[in-house]
């Protein structure tokens, strides 16, 4: 889903190694050093000698990552986040199926992108869930959807110590023979997994 690379980490002034995930919207850092870095708190961000430096809090960080992978993610860091409606794959023609209610203003200004919001002839399927009563009761109102090939975000809380988790959902579904295809980060609590058939199925 992300882009990963194990290399050396110098975080004012302590040099480790980690293993460093960039993710939509953050850097993580696990190993010798453990962080989560949104990309909103990342400041001076460049490439530079084969390394991607930044400071974050007023602390300077380095990465050793070497020159094309350093440039690369500098690049991703500060490029301007696309709009939740094009990551979710909605446009003015797009006729989105909503599962479970949105809760998030973010997720409504990308549905109200789209060409309607209906249940029958969608081209998309958005489904909120917090449980997995109600994940398992969602696929059983878009299982004809499903079968004819339509996408579907599933979205959920962030963090851990709710009843839903991404390991959980991602479990549940490829077990029915969907694929997890892409993340996105609807908000500072929402986060999404779309999947889909899985090719042979």
């Amino acid at each position: 889903m992300g882009r990963e690379a194990v290399c050396t980490c110098d975080w004012a002034g302590e040099v480790t190694e980690v293993k460093a995930l960039l993710e939509p919207g953050e850097l993580i850092l696990r190993g010798g050093v453990r962080k989560r870095v949104r990309f909103e708190t990342m400041q001076q961000v460049t490439a530079r000698s084969g390394e991607l430096c930044f400071a974050v809090g007023g602390e300077k960080v380095n990465l050793a990552l070497g020159t094309a992978i350093a440039e690369k993610w500098a690049g991703v860091i500060t490029s301007p986040p696309a709009p939740l409606s094009k990551k979710l794959g909605i446009t003015g023609e797009t006729v989105v199926r909503v599962i479970g209610s949105a809760g998030s203003d973010e997720l409504n200004a990308a549905l109200s992108e789209a060409a309607r919001i209906s249940s029958t002839n969608s081209d998309l399927i958005v489904a909120c869930v917090d449980t997995q009563e109600s994940l398992h009761a969602a696929l059983r109102l878009v299982d004809s959807d499903l079968n004819r090939g339509v996408p579907m975000w599933v979205v959920y809380a962030k963090g851990q110590g709710h009843a839903l988790n991404e390991t959980a959902i991602r479990s549940l579904l490829r077990a029915k023979g969907l694929m997890d295809t892409k993340v996105a980060s609807v908000s500072s609590t929402l986060t999404a997994l779309r999947f889909s058939w899985r090719k042979g199925v």
